[in-house]
């Protein structure tokens, strides 16, 4: 149900992440050679590096909340998969810096290296915030639901 505030904040966090596993979440540049960080690898134009795991954390965390907004019938339901997002985005941001402070170390033996964020980075923290205001509406609407069945 679109028209639910939850849907909405539950529809931006999918968006988010779903941009965050497409698009570059950092550079680096040692030598000659630039290097984007995705969530799937670290790429050059003829090297690439697996971060696979950070990509599986980051993909689930863009699947989950578009299988939420689907299961409006079931609110405990939704409450549980929010709960199991929120581990998931924080999951993601702790993944995205392992990568970046090892992907960091990797370019510091060069003579000329530098480093830097694109705005995918932020993609999770701004998720984490909207699935947090998911939830309460959720259970804001659980206790609605549920006062009103005490009232008959």
């Amino acid at each position: 149900m679109i028209q639910r505030i939850q849907s909405l904040y539950l529809l931006a966090v999918a968006a988010l992440m779903i941009a965050a596993t497409f698009t570059p979440l950092a550079y680096f540049v040692g030598g000659v050679e630039e290097y984007k960080l995705f969530a799937f690898s670290l790429k050059s134009a003829e090297v690439t590096h697996s971060t696979i795991y950070m990509g599986i954390i980051v993909a689930l965390s863009a699947i989950v909340p578009t299988v939420t907004i689907f299961l409006f019938k079931n609110r405990m339901l939704q409450i549980r998969l929010c709960a199991v997002e929120l581990v998931l985005l924080v999951g993601a941001q702790i993944f995205m810096a392992i990568y970046y402070y090892l992907s960091n170390r990797m370019f510091a033996q060069f003579e000329f290296h530098t480093q830097g964020f694109h705005i995918a980075i932020i993609f999770p923290l701004v998720a984490l915030i909207l699935d947090y205001l998911a939830l309460r509406a959720i259970f804001k609407d659980e206790m609605l639901v549920k006062s009103l069945d005490r009232i008959r």
